[in-house]
């Protein structure tokens, strides 16, 4: 099963890097239950294994890319925001003092907190793109123009999923020319 959820979430975050043109220095957030990719429902069977599993399908991809993962909590945390220090100081976002525990923030932000070089946890960020696994929302933490993203891997596990890339938004009404190589 480790395999299969890795090899599954790797395809899944290969395609969101591609079609949202992540680069360097950005911020891919991922909301995760490891609940609903067992087939459970939400928070009633945390899974280690398989936040494990997801993970390492992922964070290599966005590690070798120089791109920020950061980690949804569960809404036990309020949502907050498991990343590098590093991420957090780009967006000047205040740190919170909190640790990440499989049934109080979830196990893919446990296993987030475990792995990072300067783990911290932030109430808010603004990231550039997304995946949602398992129906967990994570469009609080997304810039403000979210574009729908879908893929041909449409199940991590029982949990279907959902992405998001961001563009900037576009001003000045019908005259007004765009730069569509601006993300």
């Amino acid at each position: 099963m480790y395999e299969e959820i890795k090899k599954q979430a790797n395809a899944v975050v290969l395609e969101a890097i591609e079609k949202s043109k992540l680069q360097q220095g950005d911020i891919f957030v991922v909301g995760c239950s490891s609940s609903t990719v067992k087939g459970e429902a939400f928070g009633t069977a945390s899974s280690v294994e398989i936040a494990q599993a997801i993970f390492d399908g992922i964070y290599p991809e966005l590690e070798k890319r120089g791109i920020y993962l950061a980690s949804q909590c569960c809404e036990h945390l309020n949502r907050a925001i498991i990343t590098e220090k590093a991420a957090a100081l780009s967006q000047n976002r205040e740190i919170v003092n909190v640790v990440p525990q499989p049934k109080a923030g979830g196990s893919f932000s446990t296993i987030a907190y475990q792995t990072f070089k300067e783990p911290v946890a932030v109430e808010h960020i603004k990231a550039d793109a997304g995946i949602d696994i398992g129906g967990v929302l994570i469009g609080m933490h997304l810039k403000e123009v979210a574009v729908p993203l879908t893929f041909e891997t449409k199940k991590i596990g029982e949990a279907y999923i959902t992405g998001a890339r961001t563009r900037a938004k576009f001003i000045g009404g019908e005259r007004a020319h765009y730069d569509e190589n601006l993300k």
